[in-house]
């Protein structure tokens, strides 16, 4: 069935306010305490003045992001329109706040959730925020490129099958690589069991504006959808959007339930960046984005044109864990010129004046997205290129330390996070319990989180993470030379 939008999105409400208001020149009394950018003249002479001119606060005619009955309002009814949702909230935390939301909304202290373990360290704090259980499902993995995939519709059953107590379903779409699960048929399962279905949709905000892309959560039952808008949608950094279809998860909850954490002092930059987005991607996304796929297709063809270099697509679909998959996540695997992804991505960023998405032991990730053009996806070919030929070593890289499976979970999150806790050395730590995460940044998955027991393919896995140089966070120590775990110090 065509879905058809009902509202006119060549309208852009807020940004429009924002204008308006910048037109009347109005003296500030009030705050940001800039006043309009004379405060900080240094920034306003290199970013414009414009930009801090509209850099205000919550009033009558531009309205409040706690309780929007204007111009947010009808923004915020634009972006569900835009989507086929029935809400939609305006999030300038990013989308950890829309994960949060959604997971405190349906799930209370001592309910069940189920979820892969290669979730965004943003659901381990919902976890710890509301109290949940995790029932962690493992993710499949693809051996050869070294990486989780999305979660077959078997494990997300079985685990349904062992706790159908639980509340809610967590799903990644994609992953951060482009893999898709079987969003419709997981959604037919959960909603048997009037489970709600909960997506953290980060890297998915384009999908939707396609037909050749894969569809979005929403659009194949999902009950909330977290989209980073800041990521793949064309918005500032920091803005993204929480989607609801009705039914299962009450909106007044929804509200309510950010409105716990998100700031009472929202950006106006950044909600007028979600609306200009979200009209630019209704009226003009299908354009764009047949240019995205077309330099991405282009790219990848031509990287796997290189001897040893292998830039994975659709032809991945069909294999565990993959039924969709998008083509604007343009993974390149590097282990067969002999490099790591994180060597790679040092190659590109520090000889070549290119920042890619991320790198980890076999791939470098680059995101193709609606600022790109043919000048810079051929700088990024072209530099593949060289770097076959100027680092390539004879052997290949193996991933010796193996896949992570799921930690075994000894106590849960939140009672973790408030347990009392001892610091050791890390190579001291296998065989205790985590009180607290650690995981390399991008992609922001962790590699163990409060409450689960450490082994010692987890601290091999994290020592090899700092040889690599990979950006660590999480732990209190910035070197991740300690962690804590739980337990007292021994009495002297």
């Amino acid at each position: 069935m065509i879905q058809l939008r009902t509202l006119d999105q060549n309208r852009a409400p807020l940004f429009e306010a924002l204008v308006e208001y910048h037109k009347r020149n109005v003296i500030p009394f009030d705050v940001p305490g800039h006043k309009h950018g004379k405060g900080i003249p240094e920034m306003a002479a290199y970013f414009g003045s414009t930009m801090l001119e509209l850099d205000v606060n919550a009033m009558k005619c531009l309205d409040n992001i706690c309780n929007p009955i204007g111009v947010i309002r009808d923004a915020e009814a634009l972006a569900a329109d835009a989507y086929y949702a029935d809400h939609s909230f305006f999030l300038v935390n990013g989308t950890t706040a829309g994960v949060q939301a959604m997971i405190m909304s349906v799930c209370e202290p001592g309910d069940k959730i189920i979820l892969p373990r290669n979730a965004h360290k943003s659901a381990v704090t919902a976890l710890i925020l509301s109290g949940a259980i995790p029932i962690y499902i493992q993710p499949e993995v693809n051996e050869d490129l070294g990486i989780a995939m999305g979660v077959s519709v078997e494990s997300v059953e079985s685990a349904i099958a062992r706790h159908p107590d639980a509340k809610a379903i967590f799903l990644v779409n994609p992953t951060y690589y482009g893999a898709i699960s079987n969003i419709k048929a997981i959604v037919k399962t959960a909603h048997k069991y009037g489970m709600a279905v909960l997506v953290d949709e980060a890297h998915g905000a384009h999908m939707n504006f396609h037909p050749e892309l894969p569809p979005d959560a929403i659009e194949l039952g999902a009950d909330m959808c977290a989209v980073s808008t800041h990521k793949t949608g064309g918005s500032l950094t920091q803005s993204s959007l929480l989607l609801l279809r009705e039914g299962i998860v009450d909106a007044k909850t929804v509200k309510t339930t950010l409105n716990l954490t998100q700031t009472t002092s929202a950006s106006y930059l950044l909600m007028a960046s979600i609306d200009l987005a979200r009209k630019q991607l209704a009226t003009r996304g299908e354009e764009m984005l047949t240019e995205v796929l077309r330099l991405s297709r282009w790219a990848r063809d031509e990287i796997n044109k290189i001897d040893g270099l292998y830039a994975f697509g659709k032809e991945l679909i069909g294999t565990p864990g993959v039924h969709h998959f998008d083509e604007t996540k343009l993974g390149v695997n590097v282990r067969n010129i002999g490099l790591t992804g994180f060597e790679a991505y040092d190659i590109l960023r520090d000889e070549y004046n290119i920042q890619t998405e991320l790198g980890d032991m076999y791939n470098v990730l680059a995101i193709v997205s609606l600022g790109d053009t043919q000048e810079s996806v051929e700088a990024l070919v072209n530099a593949l290129k060289d770097i076959a030929v100027r680092y390539r070593r004879n052997e290949e890289v193996r991933l010796t330390k193996g896949i992570l499976k799921n930690p075994d979970i000894i106590v849960s999150p939140r009672d973790a996070y408030y347990s009392e806790k001892r610091v050791v050395k890390l190579e001291e730590a296998i065989g205790e319990i985590s009180g607290e995460s650690i995981m390399a940044y991008p992609p922001g998955i962790p590699v163990v989180t409060p409450g689960e027991r450490i082994s010692k393919e987890i601290v091999e896995y994290i020592q090899v993470l700092k040889e690599e140089e990979s950006l660590l966070q999480g732990t209190e120590d910035p070197y991740v030379n300690y962690i804590k775990v739980l337990g007292m110090n021994e009495r002297r």
